[in-house]
C-alpha cells in the first residue's frame, strides 16, 4: 500500500513538472520591460504597445548644441492640442509653418530656441495664451569632414555641430608618428577652394587649433613629416623624420645616426639635394669647422641626403645616383 502511494505521487510530480516545462517552451522566458511582461516572442510588440523600447539610444553630447537648417523634420507637441501638433519640414528658407500661426522662422536656432519662437507664436496670434511646447528634431543632416594623412582613424567624419580642428584630430584617433609639424584643411565656399596651413608640432598643446572650427564640407589633411636621409659611414644609417618644429641641421641629423664610423672620410662629407626640376645639387659640408662650433651647422631640407664617404672613396657628383638609390631602401626612424 505504502509503496503503491509514494509511486502515485511520484507520477503526479512529473507529470505536473512536464507540463510547466511545455509551458515555458511555448511561451518563451518572461521579461520584464519597462512595467510591462513580454515574453521573448512577443517583446516588441509589446513594447510598441506599451510604448517602450527594449534599448535606450544614446544622445550624443552636442546635440543641444544643433542648430536648424532647411530639410530638419520637427516633430512639434502642442500640450492638449492635437489639432496644432504634428511633424513639420523646415524649408528651403528656414521656416515652419503653424496650423493658424503661419510661418515660423527656425533655421540657424537651436531646438531649445525654435521651441521658444513657436510659444510666442502661438501666443502672439492669440491662438492659446499660454502655450505648453515640446519640440524635437527628428530628422537631420549631419556635418561631414574628411580626415586624411597621418591619423590612426583616417575616413569621415559625421558631427553634428562644427568643432575645433584639435578636437576633429582627437576624433580621428589622434596623429601618428610620422605626422609632420603642420596640418591643412581645405574649405570649399562660394565656389572656391582654400587650403590654409596650421602650425601643430609635437610639442604643441594646442592652443593654435583649439581656436580654428571646422566645419562641414572641409577636408583635414595630416602630412607626413619631411625626411632627410644620413647614409654612408655612420653607425645607423636611415632616414630621419623631421619631426621637431619641422627643423632638422646637419649636426642634428649625423647625431641621429649615432656619428660617423672611424673609417669615414669627415672631410669629404656631402649634402645632396633635389632640385624642383628633378636635378640634383651636391656641396660639401665643413664637418671640422661645425664640430669645433667654427660654423654653424646648414640647416636641412626635405629629401636631402647627407653622404658620409668610407676614407677609401671619394665623393664626387657621380657617385650622387648610387647615394640617391640607396636611400629609396633606407629604413626610417621616428624622433623619440
Amino acid at each position: 500500500m505504502k509503496l503503491r502511494f509514494v509511486f502515485h505521487c511520484a507520477l503526479t510530480f512529473m507529470i505536473a513538472t512536464l507540463a510547466v516545462a511545455l509551458h515555458a517552451q511555448s511561451t518563451g522566458p518572461s521579461v520584464q520591460i519597462g512595467n510591462a511582461q513580454a515574453s521573448s516572442a512577443g517583446n516588441a510588440a509589446a513594447a510598441a504597445k506599451s510604448g517602450l523600447t527594449t534599448g535606450l539610444t544614446a544622445v550624443p553630447e552636442d546635440f543641444s548644441k544643433l542648430k536648424i537648417a532647411p530639410g530638419f523634420l520637427l516633430d512639434v507637441e502642442v500640450y492638449d492640442e492635437p489639432d496644432l501638433s504634428g511633424q513639420l519640414r523646415v524649408d528651403d528658407d528656414g521656416n515652419v509653418t503653424l496650423p493658424f500661426a503661419g510661418a515660423v522662422h527656425v533655421a540657424g536656432n537651436v531646438p531649445a530656441e525654435a521651441q521658444r519662437k513657436i510659444q510666442e507664436s502661438l501666443r502672439t496670434a492669440e491662438i492659446l495664451k499660454n502655450p505648453q511646447v515640446t519640440l524635437n528634431v527628428v530628422q537631420y543632416e549631419p556635418a561631414m569632414v574628411t580626415v586624411l594623412g597621418e591619423v590612426n582613424s583616417p575616413g569621415r567624419l559625421q558631427m553634428l555641430v562644427p568643432h575645433s580642428l584639435l578636437d576633429v584630430i582627437s576624433f580621428a584617433g589622434g596623429e601618428t608618428a610620422l605626422a609632420g609639424s603642420e596640418i591643412q584643411v581645405r574649405h570649399e565656399g562660394a565656389g572656391q577652394v582654400t587650403t590654409t596651413g596650421y602650425r601643430y608640432g609635437r610639442n604643441s598643446n594646442g592652443d593654435i587649433i583649439s581656436g580654428i572650427t571646422v566645419h562641414n564640407g572641409d577636408t583635414v589633411i595630416v602630412p607626413r613629416a619631411g625626411i632627410v636621409y644620413v647614409l654612408g659611414a655612420v653607425n645607423r644609417p636611415g632616414g630621419y623624420l623631421m619631426q621637431e618644429d619641422g627643423k632638422l641641421d646637419a649636426a642634428q641629423a649625423l647625431s641621429l645616426a649615432f656619428g660617423t664610423v672611424i673609417q669615414a672620410k669627415t672631410g669629404d662629407i656631402h649634402i645632396i639635394r633635389r632640385r624642383t626640376d628633378g636635378t640634383y645639387v651636391e656641396f660639401p659640408l665643413n664637418y671640422k669647422d661645425m664640430v669645433n662650433g667654427k660654423t654653424t651647422p646648414p640647416q636641412l631640407q626635405a629629401q636631402d641626403i647627407v653622404y658620409v664617404p668610407m676614407s677609401k672613396i671619394k665623393a664626387t657628383l657621380t657617385d650622387a645616383t648610387g647615394v640617391i638609390s640607396a636611400a629609396t631602401s633606407a629604413a626610417i626612424y621616428t624622433l623619440r
